[in-house]
């Protein structure tokens, strides 16, 4: 049974005027398609799918969505937020077939950071250079997440695409596409820090040499006037 479901109601009334209408309602405009059914514009509690939002498994589950009598299974494919205010202005939802592939953008976590050897045994820090990824899967197989487990990674180490252990009947679209297993997720490297204290040390002791320098000039003019 899906986790999250969604109520909507079928809506003829469209166009940015009707759309501005529907918000000041509290309602959220949206649409249905896919599976090649012909798309349905619908309508949904603005703040029941911003309540829905809060969860990061929205994203990625498969959702119940009810019209009238009939309910069916869709995924959240794209939402137009306002682009100052916390008001979301139109949400899109994809049908899902069964015994279709879907490609959904799924995120990474991260695991044993702390435990992480390049970390605890040698002094590095992680750096995140992938937050997510786009994979292929039948809707059974959607994953919530994709872990990355960084318990190995020693310093100056460098996790791969190719690296990541995948849940079954779950591909990477990229690599599905004749991208480079080589892209970067994750890399443990010395602390930056490190080097920036090098240089401010560099330019404190640069800024003692001309603090002495200007401070031996007057000096030396005073002995020269004497003679």
């Amino acid at each position: 049974m899906n986790e999250f479901e969604l109520v909507a109601e079928a809506r003829t009334d469209v166009g940015k005027g009707a759309s501005r209408r529907l918000r000041r309602d509290g309602k959220l405009p949206g649409i249905v398609y896919g599976t090649g059914k012909e798309a349905s514009m619908i309508t949904l509690q603005h703040n029941a799918v911003m309540h829905n939002l809060e969860h990061e498994a929205f994203y990625s589950h498969i959702l119940s969505l009810k019209i009238g009598n009939d309910t069916e299974s869709v995924v959240l494919k794209d939402l137009q937020r306002h682009p100052y205010k916390r008001t979301l202005l139109h949400i899109d939802l994809l049908r899902v077939d069964a015994n279709e592939t879907l490609t959904m953008r799924i995120p990474l976590h991260y695991i044993n950071e702390e435990k992480c050897t390049g970390v605890k045994n040698e002094g590095g820090v992680i750096s995140h250079l992938m937050t997510d990824i786009d994979i292929v899967c039948l809707p059974k197989d959607l994953p919530e997440y994709i872990e990355v487990d960084m318990l190995e990674v020693a310093l100056n180490d460098t996790l791969h695409l190719s690296d990541l252990k995948l849940p079954e009947g779950v591909q990477i679209h990229a690599l599905l596409h004749g991208g480079d297993d080589s892209q970067p997720v994750a890399s443990v490297h010395a602390p930056k820090v490190f080097a920036s204290d090098e240089a401010e040390d560099a330019a404190a002791a640069e800024a003692a040499e001309a603090a002495e320098g200007a401070e031996a000039a007057p000096e030396e003019g005073a002995k020269d006037g004497e003679d």
